[in-house]
């Protein structure tokens, strides 16, 4: 295992972009409307991000809060937004759907996927709501361009989903545990010597990036203390950085909004 993890962060804008790369992040998830748990962000913010970085960037393809794929017009509407996002130059992206029953809505997810034409994605933290996520990642097994999986091993965040995050890292190489384990909700500096011992080495963060809450941009500061954390030469240092007591851990929701208990609840993580 390369003792440089992937650290993911998310970006709302060009200024949290050009934080976050100064801060040692390796990939930015974009999103917008946080108060939403994370949707899709506009063409034109993607090229501004584009402009004003040179790492890889993930767009998040959602257009309403939840987990649901919506009507066809819905559907519909995502497929010329990622086309549209496509011809601005976004090459990667984020995406997941459940029915109503919390398993995978598998049409859905392989029509968006379809209009990608073999990009990168990452199935975002719907796993972690899923009725049985072995049988999420077993269904999607073979979709063109599936290389990671968010998630923080339970909707209630790392603390709770900490064995189910160690137990699935014991199964990769098995027909759906191949892709990449990306940790993120309700994660703290903390959890991670005991992730990258377990050979779990890509982390994603979003309020914890953001030490004065979602109203301000994201702290290169606060990067690279996480950035020290998940590069530990050895995995079971701590890090030298002592965490920053104002933002403790990584919010437990999608992509990082902060729900009424405190933690953070999103999609993405």
């Amino acid at each position: 295992m390369s003792n440089r993890a992937v650290l993911e962060v998310i970006a709302l804008d060009a200024g949290d972009a050009v934080a976050a790369q100064a801060g040692g992040a390796d990939r930015l998830e974009l999103v917008t409307d946080m108060a939403a748990d994370g949707l899709t962000p506009s063409p034109g913010t993607f090229a501004a991000i584009r402009a004003a970085v040179d790492i890889p960037l993930r767009v998040m393809l959602r257009l309403t809060d939840g987990f649901a794929a919506g009507s066809a017009a819905d559907r519909e509407r995502l497929v010329r937004t990622a086309g549209q996002l496509r011809a601005a130059g976004a090459r990667e992206f984020v995406l997941g759907f459940l029915d109503g029953d919390g398993a995978v809505d598998v049409p859905a997810v392989e029509e968006l996927v379809g209009a990608l034409d073999g990009c990168s994605w990452t199935f975002h933290r719907a796993l972690d709501h899923a009725a049985d996520r072995d049988a999420l990642r077993k269904q999607l097994d073979g979709l063109p361009g599936l290389d990671t999986y968010l998630t923080a091993g339970s909707a209630a965040g790392v603390d709770d989903g900490l064995p189910v995050l160690l137990a699935e890292a014991a199964r990769r190489g098995e027909p759906g545990y191949e892709q990449t384990v990306l940790v993120g909700g309700g994660l703290r500096l903390d959890h991670v010597p005991r992730l990258r011992a377990a050979g779990l080495d890509a982390f994603h963060i979003g309020g914890a990036a953001r030490p004065d809450g979602w109203n301000h941009p994201v702290s290169a500061t606060a990067v690279a203390r996480w950035r020290n954390a998940v590069d530990a030469t050895n995995p079971t240092d701590t890090p030298t950085t002592p965490p920053d007591t104002r933002a403790p851990a990584e919010p437990a929701g999608l992509n990082g909004a902060k729900g009424a208990n405190g933690v953070e609840e999103t999609v993405g993580g």
